[in-house]
């Protein structure tokens, strides 16, 4: 059952004064959506938070907060079958998914909100499924958005050894009726849960124990390991992503931003997808890995240059520290610039 209603959790609660709601999709799966507004006078427009699978609204508290220091307002919702919207499993800690299509309508009611009831210009912030799913529906034509930051998107999956052959395990096991079951070997703990020692999420201690102890007291948010269903559905968006002309029919300017450490996603597919676009351009922080929102104060530094220097709002004279200023001039000249002109594509490192 999907809950109108943020955890609040002591040590990491949300930003205070959310409007908290539900919404219903074209195929009437409930979803949780959340908005706040700046907490400073200039209005900058609005930024959507795009989450990843086994994610949560509350898990970006933090950003929230530094997005609304920027002027933005900010939207964020949980995709079906996570966090506060509608599970579809009787098993409710797995992570599943039954089709590509029921993404796609979670995004289309996700954008839909925003162009109701958000202030423009509007704005797009993704991370790993997430980003991938917003990149496909900018190549369709269906993201009303100026620009788009896409955080590790999901173009390729390093964690698995041989792709194709997990990818035609999943479609034998899904026409197989299998589609709700667990991927072999999966569970119902939590990959935000595990040890900190050779997670794939951050190098930051401390964030992850944050995002540890809030997935273990909001379980009724979380979810474990995915489904038959969710893989083969993540194969056949990242299909589509990978076919050559995938980024050349992206309109919207795209920020890129890649994990130079990460043992989730491919970081080559990644550049590979960058080099193609016409309107945008590609970053590799080195030493970051999966979680870039989550991750050390210096590698999230790199991250808010590269944001501020992007995503120029009605006021473009949003406030950054001293540091974020510093490391905004190493990205100015790769992804500054106006909607209307392609920017130059290409990848670069921040040292």
């Amino acid at each position: 059952m999907a809950e109108a209603e943020l955890f609040v959790h002591p040590g990491y609660p949300p930003p205070g004064h959310a409007k908290v709601w539900l919404a219903s999709t074209q195929d009437g799966a409930s979803l949780r959506f959340a908005s706040w507004r700046p907490t400073v006078k200039a209005m900058r427009g609005t930024v959507v938070i795009v989450q990843g699978r086994a994610e949560f609204i509350e898990r970006y508290g933090e950003t929230i907060a530094e997005l609304r220091r920027r002027g933005f307002h900010v939207l964020a919702f949980d995709w079906r079958g996570q966090g506060g919207s509608q599970r579809f499993v009787g098993r409710v800690r797995k992570g599943h998914v039954g089709r590509l299509r029921h993404y796609e309508r979670d995004l289309a009611l996700a954008m839909a909100e925003m162009q109701e009831k958000m202030p423009k210009p509007h704005f797009v912030l993704a991370h790993s499924m997430g980003a991938a799913l917003c990149l496909d529906a900018a190549r369709r034509g269906a993201l009303p958005v100026s620009r788009q930051v896409a955080l590790a998107p999901m173009l390729g999956l390093t964690m698995i050894a041989r792709p194709g052959a997990a990818e035609r395990l999943a479609n034998v096991l899904f026409w197989l009726g299998l589609g709700r079951s667990f991927v072999p070997g999966g569970g119902d703990t939590a990959i935000a849960t595990k040890p900190f020692e050779g997670n794939r999420l951050t190098g930051d201690p401390v964030r992850y124990a944050r995002n540890a102890a809030l997935s273990a007291a909001a379980r009724h948010l979380s979810v474990g390991d995915p489904t038959i269903a969710w893989v083969r559905t993540a194969f056949q968006l990242m299909a589509r992503l990978n076919a050559p002309s995938a980024a050349l029919e992206v309109r919207i300017p795209t920020l890129v931003i890649a994990a130079g450490r990460d043992p989730v996603v491919s970081t080559p597919a990644i550049e590979r997808f960058a080099a193609r676009l016409k309107t945008g351009a590609a970053l590799v922080l080195p030493t970051a890995r999966h979680e870039i929102l989550m991750e050390t104060d210096d590698i999230r530094a790199q991250f808010w240059a590269a944001f501020d220097a992007f995503v120029p709002g009605e006021d473009r004279a949003a406030a950054t520290s001293a540091g974020e200023k510093g490391e905004g001039s190493l990205v100015e000249g790769l992804v500054a610039g106006g909607d209307d002109p392609a920017t130059a594509s290409g990848a670069a490192a921040v040292p």
